[in-house]
């Protein structure tokens, strides 16, 4: 018999200065972050098999399509219901794939992955992901390709938990720059947007997460001056802080307390944030989708630094 495979495939190891992340091949995912030690990602062990979408690439969508019904050029098409308990497919078709090594060096590491036509999604394209520490942290390169005859109409998006190592993350201080959340109801599909003034929602200025349940898309993101958007989470007292950022690509952010989590165990041990081009439902909608022609490829950036 020979060697037991681990769930998440390869372990690729990248470094730099006193960060350490883990990149594996099974969904071309960010399995750990550390930075001097100190856990950045609320990760899974390598004996595990990924949990709650875990730092997985979503592509060619993020999120849910309801009952995974939708309808392209008139063509009425049926995707596999992947949250069957639900109802929906949910996060794309790459996430449990096998991703080949394109490069991988001390710093970085690069993989891709081909998806060829499946039912409910007819076109054939190849994504792309590089995985880069730097002195400013880690930035996550994306691209997708189609490789199709006929435009593909594509969103991408990606699932990593951010800790600032409090034993959950309601003592700790969140400050989430956006404006708008999209409201959910049946299913978590898109029921109308609402500005965050005098909901719940409000983490325009930092304030602790407390028992503040979310699940919930956020838009209208306020930009610094290099057009990133940062979403922030710190420790009480002034402690450890993490900052998640999107670059322009992207103009949605999930944020997640991981209350719905199946292990109770990992509920609200890290906050999911979500970077995503388009909101839920938008095979569905057709809002925000990135239509590429044969052979146009996309490209976005989003990345997490720590302190």
């Amino acid at each position: 018999m020979g060697d037991a495979l681990s769930p998440s495939g390869d372990q690729l190891e990248i470094a730099h200065g006193e960060q350490r992340a883990v990149v594996v091949t099974v969904g071309g995912g960010l399995r750990t972050y550390t930075v001097g030690g100190r856990d950045v990602l609320d990760g899974y062990a390598v004996d595990a098999m990924c949990d709650g979408a875990r730092g997985q690439m979503l592509v060619p969508w993020p999120n849910r399509v309801k009952d995974g019904t939708w309808t392209w050029k008139g063509n009425k098409l049926q995707l596999a219901l992947t949250e069957p308990e639900q109802h929906n497919a949910i996060h794309g078709l790459v996430r449990w794939m096998p991703w080949h090594v394109l490069e991988h060096d001390r710093g970085f590491v690069s993989l891709g992955c081909a998806s060829y036509p499946q039912p409910g999604y007819p076109w054939p394209f190849d994504v792309t992901v590089t995985y880069t520490l730097a002195d400013d942290g880690l930035t996550v390169h994306t691209a997708i390709t189609n490789h199709g005859t006929t435009p593909a109409p594509v969103a991408a998006g990606a699932h990593p938990y951010i800790t600032v190592g409090t034993p959950t993350i309601d003592s700790a201080s969140l400050h989430v720059p956006a404006d708008t959340w999209i409201r959910t109801g049946e299913q978590q599909i898109p029921t109308g947007r609402a500005n965050v003034e005098g909901s719940p929602y409000d983490f325009r200025t930092p304030r602790p997460v407390g028992d503040t349940e979310i699940d919930y898309t956020f838009t209208d993101l306020h930009r610094d001056g290099d057009g990133r958007f940062r979403l922030r989470l710190q420790a009480p007292d002034d402690g450890p802080e993490v900052t998640f950022w999107v670059g322009p690509a992207y103009s949605f952010v999930e944020v997640f307390t991981g209350d719905a989590l199946p292990d109770e165990k990992r509920r609200r041990q890290g906050l999911g944030v979500e970077p995503m081009t388009a909101p839920p439902n938008a095979l569905a909608s057709g809002e925000s989708l990135i239509v590429l022609e044969p052979g146009e490829r996309w490209a976005g950036e989003w990345g997490i630094t720590a302190q």
